[in-house]
């Protein structure tokens, strides 16, 4: 039985997801749209299993994974077959590594896999082509359990009203403490992605779905249910729609992945507004029987798993060809076609049925032997990427290299510090401390053949932070020299003004402090860009002490666009020579600064005691 106007719960998260992924910046809560399809997900499949005992007396477990496996194998097999082939047409980063991402995928552990790896959500250089697939793996999780759950319970129901109190007192326990899991963990992590990936402490939306399924159902409905559908006046009902709603576009909105209010109230509001979206179209199917719901909404919904599965990776790729518009025109109109393809023709061609699509019957039975041809090919091209696939990609390589031969620099200078004589009455050592993260690792050949005296310390996702405490460890070991580059905030940490203010304090009297702006060149696209925010920053400091001297960076990239081509507009080069030239223009911009620096005096005693919090 298929309950009318269900369809717009779908085709709303659908659009969240979609909107966020493409415009994260003016869609920031798009991410909630998951919690969505998790809130229904869970409502369907228990309302299903209840009505299968209702009718049988027993649940069938085999009959249900035969059905889920149909239904989610397929589609998710094809995503993977056609877009690893893909993105060999960018840059190898994205296919490093791809076994096991692959592996993860089709294993439903790729939340996990995240976890593992220490992917942040929204914060990759080099996104991963089947991140998107962690809700399917959690979904998955949710079936497993909650199947076996549901199969002991009926084993030990007498009737069907023993088997909702058990599910209703089971699910609404679970979604209590994984709700009070994400809650209280919210507290005490650096990087919310390990909460938002954790099977455990984001299912607590199908168990609410759950809980629901006891008192509406489907079939099986309660007394309660109907007493509610046949009352309740439609203008209470459509308020009720509209409030929850405007619930979801406040989310959509205003909540973002980084606050913490989005883990403390963010996904149960979305799950609770879905539960009242479903208590509204439930009522209306049941008060419009007559009424048909849109054909196009229907559509939208039925392929909706399809788009999600497809739109992410093809997302990726088209983007870094063609930027970010026209990459979302290729996206939509073929994640549009292949996931009709998917749920149309290839899913009922595999179920041994003819697919039907716009009333016309469409059967690949015919062209059967190329159905296998091209699969065959296109599982042998995946196969032979993943064995072949570099271990890391390309830019990770270069920093490993670079940060190695780095390393093998700094045992040189190291010899040479007791060596040099002091370079002031402050008894500071002249020379050239450059403390930076990724970037300035990527430009370090050019730094150390501009200034082969500095000492370099680069280090791939340093943040601001880890800059601050670097700097005291100098400073403890004496080996801080005079002018302190501090090269870090593409890396972002919410608290950068505060580090940065540590930075300005902590300096010892005697040095200059050279701070140099990030540029992302992907600012543009999110909802809070810290890099900007932090390049802003540095200029109010560079204007309030005369120890500090700007390293613009950000300018110098701004001004030079050509340099990230190819690239991932945070790690300048997309090829040899851009690298070269990037990196050439980087050195400079430090240079530059450095030269400033000479002509502007030291820290010294009197601004030793001055509060940095006078310039916020």
């Amino acid at each position: 039985m298929k309950i009318r106007w269900f369809s717009f719960i779908r085709t709303t998260g659908l659009i969240w997801v979609l909107l966020y992924h493409f415009f994260v910046k003016y869609f920031p809560g798009g991410f909630l749209g998951v919690d969505l399809f998790f809130t229904l997900s869970g409502y369907l499949m228990t309302a299903n299993l209840i009505d299968e005992y209702a009718k049988n007396e027993s649940i069938d477990i085999t009959s249900f994974f035969r059905k889920r496996f149909y239904r989610i194998f397929p589609p998710l097999v094809l995503m993977i077959l056609l877009a690893t082939p893909l993105a060999l047409l960018i840059r190898n980063d994205f296919i490093a590594n791809i076994g096991n991402q692959i592996a993860a995928a089709l294993g439903f552990v790729t939340n996990y896999f995240e976890i593992l790896s220490g992917g942040s959500y929204e914060n990759q250089f080099t996104p991963h082509l089947f991140v998107h697939t962690w809700a399917l793996a959690i979904e998955i999780h949710f079936y497993i359990l909650w199947i076996l759950a549901v199969r002991f319970m009926a084993s030990k129901a007498k009737k069907i009203g023993h088997l909702k109190g058990f599910i209703f007192l089971t699910s609404g326990l679970i979604a209590v403490l994984s709700f009070l899991s994400m809650f209280i963990s919210s507290f005490f992590v650096d990087e919310f992605s390990r909460i938002y990936f954790s099977s455990w402490t984001h299912i607590f939306p199908f168990f609410i779905g759950a809980l629901l399924a006891t008192l509406l159902g489907i079939q099986t409905t309660t007394p309660a249910f109907k007493r509610l559908s046949s009352r309740v006046p439609m203008k209470k009902l459509i308020l009720s729609g509209a409030g929850a709603s405007t619930i979801m576009l406040v989310l959509l909105f205003f909540f973002k992945f980084t606050s913490i209010w989005t883990y403390l109230f963010g996904f149960l509001l979305s799950s609770l507004a879905t539960a009242t979206l479903i208590v509204v179209c439930r009522i209306l199917h049941e008060r419009l029987p007559e009424k048909e719901e849109p054909a196009f909404i229907g559509f939208i919904s039925n392929i909706s798993y399809g788009i999600y599965l497809f739109h992410w990776p093809l997302y990726i790729v088209f983007s870094q060809l063609f930027g970010n518009l026209i990459g979302i025109l290729l996206t939509s109109l073929l994640s549009l076609l292949l996931a009709s393809f998917s749920f149309y023709i290839f899913e009922p061609y595999l179920a041994g049925r003819d697919g039907k699509l716009f009333g016309k019957i469409i059967s690949l039975k015919p062209y059967k032997n190329w159905v296998a041809g091209i699969g065959l090919i296109l599982a042998l091209v995946t196969l032979g990427i993943t064995l072949f696939a570099p271990k890391i990609g390309a830019f990770e390589t270069d920093l490993l290299v670079k940060g190695l031969q780095q390393a093998d620099t700094r045992l040189h200078q190291t010899k040479s510090f007791a060596e040099k004589g002091k370079a002031s009455s402050f008894e500071v050592q002249e020379g050239v401390t450059i403390i930076g993260d990724s970037v300035t690792l990527r430009a370090t050949p050019q730094l150390q053949a501009a200034m082969p005296e500095a000492y370099i310390d680069a280090q791939g996702s340093r943040n601001t932070q880890q800059a601050h405490e670097l700097m005291l460890a100098n400073i403890q070991s004496g080996t801080l020299m005079k002018d302190v580059v501090i090269a870090t905030g593409v890396n972002p940490i919410p608290n950068y003004e505060g580090e940065l203010n540590k930075i300005v304090n902590d300096l010892p009297n005697g040095h200059h402090l050279i701070l140099l702006t990030p540029y992302d060149g992907n600012s543009a696209y999110y909802d809070d860009p810290i890099a900007e925010k932090h390049a802003q920053y540095v200029y109010k400091l560079a204007k309030t002490y005369d120890f500090i001297t700007v390293a613009d960076w950000n300018q110098a990239s701004k001004s030079n666009p050509q340099i990230w081509e190819g690239s991932d507009y945070i790690h300048f080069g997309g090829n040899r020579d851009t690298e070269i030239q990037g990196g050439t223009i980087y050195t400079q911009a430090i240079q530059d600064a450095l030269s400033l620096a000479k002509e502007r005096p030291v820290k010294n005693v009197a601004q030793n005691t001055e509060e940095t919090s006078t310039t916020e």
